[in-house]
């Protein structure tokens, strides 16, 4: 993530809602030579089929291809996106004894304080394996229950963006080594008839990310990569962010064809992934690149 980051480049980061679906991913990164993260989310084994932490590392095992691949534990919320609490020490503490290497914390639905106590008990547990972290600031809308407002109307009014100050005090507080931020980016829907729809497609607030930049130096991460608009992501890579979630895409890319076989959903992801990588992100051949320590 450093070596992306100190060059200007970005990791992909793909989410894993079915567990069918990261051989294909794998098998697309391998055949562009693309370096990228797989990941799981909590809502993917709590709303989808990604089962638990210990099934995703068992496919990971089998699948894996350590030249263009590591796993990460991507969202755990102490908060979840109903409200209610969730025992993010607990759940985060079993990928760590897993072998994930890298997790997330998601604060972004505390107050600042509360975000920073979170977080940093999760640095502490997560440094103590040697492994990084990922922490979040920020609203990142979309997995809410409900219709979300007008996306123009979120973007003009700077709804739920990260605060430059409040960024660098999480930071430096808790020793964060990546932070998700909120410049526009949201998240796909993960339930009801939404889940099915297409995207809103996204833009972001590149000077407001420069203030984010300068005030927290450390690897930015986007979530809610899926429907970014290309002009505006190329600039980010630019501009600190190291790291960008792909989930929808492929989501959708699998549902949409999984009544027909799963090898034609799979060969749709592969497709996906491949289109994503050389054409929208133009991240093929980053392996060479960014050489994982």
């Amino acid at each position: 993530m450093l070596a992306a980051w100190r060059a200007g480049k970005v990791i992909p980061a793909f989410n894993i809602p079915y567990l069918p679906i990261m051989k294909a991913v794998v098998c697309a990164l391998r055949d562009t030579n693309t370096f990228a993260l797989v990941q799981v989310a909590r809502p993917e084994w709590e709303k989808f089929e990604a089962r638990s932490l210990r099934a995703i590392r068992q496919e990971y095992e089998r699948v894996k291809d350590e030249r263009y691949t590591r796993l990460h534990l991507d969202h755990v919320p102490v908060l979840d996106e109903d409200g209610l609490p969730v025992d993010f020490e607990a759940i985060i503490a079993e990928a760590v004894d897993l072998g994930y290497e890298s997790v997330m914390v998601d604060g972004s639905r505390l107050g600042l304080e509360e975000n920073i106590q979170a977080t940093r008990k999760v640095v502490k547990m997560a440094h103590d394996a040697g492994i990084p972290v990922e922490a979040e600031l920020g609203m990142v809308l979309g997995h809410e229950a409900g219709p979300l407002p007008p996306y123009e109307e979120l973007f003009e009014s700077g709804r739920g963006f990260t605060d430059p100050a409040e960024a660098g005090r999480l930071v430096a507080e808790t020793g964060a080594d990546w932070l998700s931020v909120a410049i526009g980016n949201i998240h796909g829907a993960i339930s009801g008839a939404a889940r099915s729809q297409k995207k809103v497609e996204a833009r972001l607030d590149i000077a407001h990310l420069d203030k984010i930049q300068e005030a927290a130096p450390v690897p930015l991460v986007l979530h809610g990569g899926s429907g970014i608009r290309k002009e505006y992501l190329r600039q980010a890579f630019g501009h600190g962010v190291a790291k960008i979630n792909i989930g929808t895409t492929i989501r959708q890319a699998y549902e949409a064809h999984r009544s027909q076989s799963q090898s034609a959903a799979c060969q749709r992801v592969y497709d996906a992934v491949v289109n994503l990588l050389v054409t929208q992100l133009e991240v093929a051949g980053s392996a060479a690149a960014i050489q994982p320590q």
